[in-house]
C-alpha cells in the first residue's frame, strides 16, 4: 500500500507522537512569535523615521533652492553669453617681444 505524504500533514498527525516536551515546544514557538512580532515593529517605526527624515531633508532643500533662484531672478543679473557671444573671448597683441592682452579684466562685478 502507497502512504500518501500530504495524509501526514496535519494537527492530528502531530499530536500522535506527542511527548512530555510538546507543551514546552509549543510555548517555545509563541515566545518566538511574540519576539519577531515586536522586532518586525522596531523595524517598522525605523524605517517610517528614517522616511520622514529624508522628506525633511529634502523639503529644506526645495526650500533653500527657492530662495536662491528667486534672489538669482530679482537681482537682475543678465546672462552675458545671450548677450555678446564674443565676451567671454581675450583678445591678445603682440607690442615688441611682449604680448598685451585686453578682456580678461571683468568688469560690473
Amino acid at each position: 500500500m502507497v502512504q500518501d505524504p500530504v495524509v501526514s500533514l496535519g494537527f492530528a498527525a502531530r499530536r500522535r507522537g506527542a511527548s512530555w516536551t510538546a507543551p514546552f515546544t509549543a510555548l517555545a514557538g509563541m515566545i518566538a512569535t511574540v519576539v519577531a512580532l515586536a522586532v518586525g515593529a522596531v523595524l517598522a517605526v525605523f524605517t517610517a523615521l528614517a522616511v520622514a527624515v529624508f522628506a525633511l531633508c529634502a523639503s529644506i532643500l526645495v526650500f533653500f533652492a527657492g530662495f536662491a533662484l528667486r534672489a538669482r531672478r530679482q537681482s537682475g543679473g543678465r546672462n552675458r553669453r545671450a548677450d555678446d557671444p564674443a565676451e567671454g573671448v581675450i583678445e591678445a597683441r603682440k607690442v615688441g617681444d611682449t604680448w598685451e592682452t585686453y578682456g580678461w579684466e571683468r568688469t560690473g562685478r
